[in-house]
Parts: C-alpha cells; structure tokens; sequence
C-alpha cells in the first residue's frame, strides 16, 4: 500500500541515538536519508519532535509545574531546528513551525499551509 502523506513522531530520545542525551549526528542523518526516500517518491511528510535528549519532565519539586514544561517545549524546538538543519545537508527544503512567537531566523510562527516537508516544535505541555 502506498501511502500519499505520513506524520512522523520522532522522540528527542531517538535523536540522541547511543548516546541517550543530545544528538547522534549519524543517527540523525540516517533518518533524514529514510525521509527523503519517502519524499523523493512522493509522500508528503509531517513531522513532530520531541524533547527528552534534553528534558523529559519535572525533575525537580523547586520547578513549577508550567515552567518544567515550558522548558521542555524550548527543548523540541532546539531538536526541530537541528532536524532541519540535517534534512537539509541532505537535499530537503524544510520549515520549522512553532505555535509560539520567538524571534529565529528561518522559523515560522505563521499558520501552517500545506507543504511536503514540515517540522513542528514545541508541544502542547499537556499531559495525556
């Protein structure tokens, strides 16, 4: 079956590969190759990326309880920005969009059209 649009989650842990914080630049650009595969034979892809390389929730009772997800929103949008920088290294177009409005060079707080490639940062800070 072919799909004509898929909406990728990707966790902030699986950016960090081994290494379990940070990023894994070969991990990273390992998964911007599958995408761009997909991409290249047509599929439109959504994408949206977690934090937990940096933040996974409140690790502290002297954080309050909005300001912990506050940071961990800042975290997916630091992960949406390095995504795309390596989808780019190899070959993609891409747009990094926030709900928010913060002052970045290449990122969008507009509404959203629809495009083949799309990055979203910075989470809803909502628990399931």
């Amino acid at each position: 079956m072919q799909y004509k649009r898929v909406f990728l989650k990707l966790s902030g842990e699986a950016l960090a590969g081994e290494k379990k914080t940070g990023f894994d630049e070969g991990t990273c650009v390992a998964v911007a190759k599958q995408v761009k595969k997909l991409v290249d034979d047509g599929v439109q892809v959504g994408i949206v990326i977690g934090g937990g390389n940096f933040w996974r929730g409140r690790t502290s009772e002297n954080i309050d309880r909005t300001k912990a997800d506050q940071i961990g929103m800042l975290a997916t949008v630091m992960n949406c920005i390095y995504v795309s920088e390596i989808f780019r290294s190899v070959g993609m177009k891409t747009q990094v969009w926030m709900s928010g409005r913060m002052p970045l060079q290449g990122c969008l707080t507009e509404p959203m059209p629809r495009l083949h490639r799309q990055l979203l940062a910075d989470g809803s800070g909502l628990q399931e």
